[in-house]
């Protein structure tokens, strides 16, 4: 289960990196959800979704007829785009309603900005395969945990602007 997220956490991962791309990359909406969501964030996370799938689904087993995820090998295009969008959605979805009780964007609001993609994504995977309470309770726990680890190394290796 947890490598069918693999396309949402890289979706979720890839935004921030493009702080280095120097060309235009405009906010969706500064006043439903700040800066910190743009045009080319959601398209460099919808391909990083992609992308994601794409190399589960060309590992050994992973289009296998005997593999677990060989219900899902033949669609990996729209898997990947589905997963990719649905941590994205889920993200903008947090930062709406973030700006609409006052907290300023980059500030943390945890546990959502650790879960938020997260919960998008299990609702999605959960229209491709069925998905018991304690595996969508396992995946939110380590992920969890795994975000928290991972905005605090891209945060002190420059990547990300805030350690959240």
């Amino acid at each position: 289960m947890i490598l069918l997220m693999v396309p949402a956490y890289l979706a979720n991962m890839a935004p921030p990196f493009l702080r280095y791309w120097h060309g235009p990359n405009p906010p969706i909406s500064r006043k439903w959800l700040g800066d910190h969501k743009t045009y080319g964030g959601f398209l460099i996370g919808a391909l990083a979704g992609l992308l994601a799938a794409r190399l589960i689904f060309g590992l050994p087993g992973g289009s296998d007829s005997n593999s677990s995820l060989y219900p899902i090998a033949p669609y990996w295009f729209w898997f990947g785009i589905s997963m990719g969008l649905a941590a994205l959605v889920g993200d903008s979805l947090k930062s709406f309603f973030k700006r609409r009780i006052g907290i300023a964007s980059g500030a943390p609001w945890i546990p959502f900005d650790q879960l938020d993609f997260i919960v998008a994504a299990l609702l999605v995977l959960s229209c491709w395969m069925p998905l018991g309470w304690l595996e969508a309770v396992l995946i939110m726990l380590l992920s969890f945990v795994g975000d928290v680890l991972i905005n605090q190394v891209s945060y002190r290796l420059g990547i990300k602007r805030d350690p959240w």
